[in-house]
């Protein structure tokens, strides 16, 4: 989720994420950012919807992910 409001922030919620994008973050405890695979993430998580926590499309949807509502 940090990826991704990362990438909202930036980019905007009406920009999609391309599959093959990687966002850098950075991660608590590591000396170095770390790469995630935020297009294939989004695709999964979007293939799976269905499996989510309500708190979860809550998130999503406050980031402007339009499926999560």
């Amino acid at each position: 989720m940090a990826a991704l409001a990362q990438w909202v922030e930036r980019e905007g919620a009406d920009r999609p994420v391309p599959r093959g994008h990687g966002e850098e973050i950075a991660v608590e405890g590591e000396a170095e950012l770390v790469v995630v695979k935020l297009g294939v993430w989004v695709s999964n998580t979007r293939a799976r919807r269905g499996k989510l926590a309500q708190e979860q499309l809550d998130a999503l949807a406050q980031l402007g992910v339009d499926w999560a509502r």
